[in-house]
């Protein structure tokens, strides 16, 4: 579970109660400041961080106040001292190693296997260094924290490398940044309950438009993206990973209906196709459930024939997905079967995810509403 500190540094006095309320209420691990007097005034349930100023002394009631302690270090020489210091209070002591060439790459690699906490800050804007740190460090029993900017540069921190560093340090502009900086920790989207649809009938219906969304990841042969007409039911469709006659595969690509029809998202929340563009995301869904954020990199709308899909639920639901009518466009049932939308027929079973909520601008809301 990723973890985040607040720095106080640079936060405006009349803003830093709010922020602070805010680390409390979001449940953040710890708050950063160069001054004690502003650490003693954090409850208890807060991790008190001193960051003493460059050139300042460790003030001597630093260890009654402060629960980590953080010193510079920038040599070898530095880091081995410090590491000695740590042997008799190896929970308060930690690293701050500011990278700005290969030497102090160094250091902070060797400061990540070694000791408990170790807060890294990058000169450069590349995020290599830290991908070298991160390997580094990988399976060593201390915690690597970067310092990010800003809650852009803390989102691309957190994915680096598939994994990114343990913790986030980040000055807030104010109780809205860490808001925004709980919701990066969330990481993982959590598991959707998949339910199986049976179908009741296939209709061809005529020219209309189309959607296929190109994404930035590579789907597994078990996954796709969940897509309906009605807001309250979703068919499971696969992307273009299976092999198929006449074309190459499109591990990247969903055919996924028509433009009108709903995708769901991150935290219930659900865009039309015709909405999606560049930089969008949608939820990556395997047939276990298994979800993903995926970002879109494109979209493609033509026009083709198209034919409609209708199933109903074990509990009575029905659900409705229109998609092109070709035989290349599949979608997955029980067991990760893969079917060509043109060969169902009525008593087949589908995969797919129902939802209580209506939609008002793709947020659940709970007002009357009838979708047919």
């Amino acid at each position: 579970m990723k973890f985040a500190w607040i720095d106080l540094r640079s936060t405006h006095d009349d803003l830093r109660a709010g922020v602070v309320d805010a680390a409390v209420h979001a449940r953040l691990e710890g708050v950063l400041d160069d001054r004690l007097e502003v650490l003693r005034t954090l409850p208890p349930t807060v991790t008190k961080v001193l960051l003493p100023a460059p050139g300042d002394p460790l003030p001597a009631e630093a260890a009654d106040v402060a629960d980590i302690v953080l010193t510079r270090v920038g040599t070898a020489a530095e880091l081995d001292k410090l590491k000695l210091e740590s042997e008799s209070a190896p929970a308060r002591t930690a690293a701050f190693v500011e990278v700005v060439d290969d030497a102090t790459l160094k250091v902070a690699c060797e400061a990540a296997r070694a000791l408990p906490n170790t807060l890294v800050k990058f000169r450069d804007p590349t995020k290599i260094p830290l991908e070298i740190v991160i390997a580094a460090a990988d399976h060593s029993p201390g915690r690597l924290i970067c310092e990010a900017g800003d809650l852009e540069e803390a989102g691309i921190v957190v994915d680096v490398l598939e994994k990114g560093s343990d913790g986030l340090l980040l000055a807030p502009k104010d109780a809205n940044d860490v808001f925004g900086l709980t919701g990066l920790l969330r990481g993982s989207s959590p598991d959707l309950s998949l339910t199986t649809l049976t179908v009741r009938s296939i209709e061809h219906n005529g020219l209309g438009d189309r959607v296929c969304v190109d994404t930035c990841s590579h789907f597994g042969q078990d996954e796709g993206i969940l897509v309906g007409s009605y807001a309250h039911g979703f068919v499971l469709c696969v992307s273009e990973t299976h092999p198929l006659p006449y074309m190459p595969t499109r591990p990247f690509r969903v055919n996924a209906g028509a433009l009108h029809s709903y995708v769901l998202g991150e935290d219930n929340r659900t865009n039309y196709l015709s909405e999606l563009q560049a930089g969008s995301t949608v939820l990556g869904v395997t047939t276990e459930g298994k979800t993903r954020r995926i970002v879109v990199g494109r979209v493609k709308l033509e026009s083709r024939p198209m034919l409609t899909i209708r199933a109903v639920s074990e509990s009575g639901t029905e659900v409705s997905l229109t998609v092109q009518d070709d035989w290349h466009v599949r979608v997955l049932g029980p067991g990760a079967a893969v079917l060509n939308v043109t060969e169902l027929k009525a008593g087949d079973q589908l995969l797919g995810y129902l939802a209580d909520d209506k939609r008002h601008v793709g947020w659940p809301v709970g007002e009357f509403c009838i979708e047919k």
